[in-house]
C-alpha cells in the first residue's frame, strides 16, 4: 500500500511507533514492566498452589 509508512504499535497504549520499537514512552514502558511482574508473580503464585495441591494429594499415601 502506498502511503503508509512501516511501523508498530505500542502494546500498552496502541499509538503508531517505529517498528524496532515495543512501547512509545517511558511511562509506557514502566507500565509494561508492572505489568510483567504482575504476571511473573501471579504465575509463581499459581506454581506455589499446585504444588501445595499435589502435596496434600500425596500425603494420604505417606500415612499409611
Amino acid at each position: 500500500m502506498p502511503g503508509i509508512i512501516p511501523h508498530r504499535h505500542c502494546v500498552v497504549c496502541g499509538k503508531a511507533i517505529e517498528p524496532d520499537h515495543q512501547v512509545c514512552s517511558e511511562e509506557c514502558e514502566e507500565v509494561l514492566k508492572k505489568e510483567r511482574k504482575r504476571q511473573r508473580n501471579f504465575m509463581i503464585f499459581m506454581f506455589a498452589i499446585l504444588l501445595l495441591l499435589l502435596l496434600l494429594m500425596w500425603m494420604p499415601i505417606f500415612q499409611s
